[in-house]
């Protein structure tokens, strides 16, 4: 009799829970696995659960949808970065693109590229020579009034004050007379460099095509286009672990400051603290196509010295230097 009462009493129980659990998963279900690591099912998410991975069940126990776990500030913090990194490396290229565009529909040939830079150092030797006229009409000035407050203290005489004033004020036209014809040269070796990097990017756009360079597909600049942005793209996955590897070697080599992050996706520096400090960081980015891809970000101090700094040769020089050090490094 007792082990029929048993029986009877499981039977209910089973019953019970199953009609119970019928008409719990009428309503919308929930199934996640807490700190504890227990699974929990429930039409309700306590606030305090919230933050873990949980899914969706239907009414047959499911699942039809998953809300991932919340993620710390930490994590947050590198999507962020990431996410910067990428809109940085777009805005790159897509500029390199413009500019190539630009650059093969209005060259059709080496040579008129030699010729407008002959026209613009013409032009600029033409500014500076005005400069140097402009100096030599002030130093003559500025000789004059020497001479006459020469004459005044031979003859025992004091110094007018205009004549100190204009003495005081040519020399200050001098000053700038100076300063303005080592502007002119800055200016032409940063044109005539500018140009030299033009011609090569030419020559090595339109090196394998015989056609009309101004006709030149956008394929080519999106393909040349990481030879001028320090962007790696892994042909395999057993490449790109090489490659990620070797990204920290590069890192210690040419940055300032030490790396301060270091995951599977990011190798961040740390902040630039003097205005010489070169931080830099190397990140992890799929392109469109999904194609893995180390994308290489150079930051400095944020001042005009730091400014000047991360627009000069020597961070072009690493940044160009980037993907053959990973290929070296890679043994392609």
């Amino acid at each position: 009799m007792q082990t029929r009462t048993f029986s009877v009493s499981i039977f209910l129980v089973c019953f019970l829970f199953l009609c119970g659990s019928q008409s719990a998963l009428a309503k919308k279900m929930y199934k996640w696995v807490n700190e504890n690591g227990e699974t929990i099912f429930s039409d309700k998410v306590p606030p305090e659960q919230s933050q873990y991975r949980r899914e969706s069940l239907n009414k047959k126990g499911q699942s039809i949808g998953v809300i991932e776990q919340a993620k710390t500030k930490e994590q947050q913090a590198m999507d962020n970065r990431l996410t910067d990194l990428k809109k940085a490396q777009e805005k790159i290229i897509a500029q390199q693109q413009a500019n190539d565009k630009v650059l093969l529909s209005t060259f059709r040939n080496v040579k008129d590229m030699e010729e407008s830079l002959y026209a613009t150092m013409q032009s600029l030797d033409a500014q500076r020579n005005v400069a140097q006229g402009n100096l030599k009409r002030v130093e003559n000035q500025l000789g004059i009034q020497q001479k006459k407050a020469a004459e005044l203290e031979r003859n025992g005489k004091k110094m007018t004050k205009d004549l100190q004033s204009g003495i005081k004020q040519t020399e200050a036209q001098i000053q700038v007379a100076y300063a303005e014809i080592n502007k002119q040269i800055e200016k032409k070796n940063q044109v005539k460099a500018e140009f030299e990097v033009d011609i090569e990017r030419f020559t090595f756009l339109t090196r394998d095509n015989n056609k009309d360079p101004s006709k030149e597909s956008d394929k080519i600049a999106e393909n040349k286009v990481s030879d001028q942005i320090g962007l790696y793209t892994c042909e395999t996955d057993e490449l790109c672990v090489k490659a990620w590897a070797s990204a920290h070697e590069f890192i210690k080599v040419h940055a300032t400051t030490p790396i301060d992050t270091d995951t599977d996706k990011l190798i961040l520096g740390r902040e630039p603290t003097i205005d010489s400090d070169l931080s830099l960081a190397i990140s992890r980015i799929e392109d469109e196509n999904k194609k893995r891809q180390l994308f290489l970000d150079i930051r400095c101090r944020e001042s005009s010295l730091g400014t000047e700094l991360c627009a000069s040769q020597k961070v072009r020089d690493i940044r160009s230097a980037f993907r053959p050090f990973i290929e070296a490094a890679v043994g392609k």
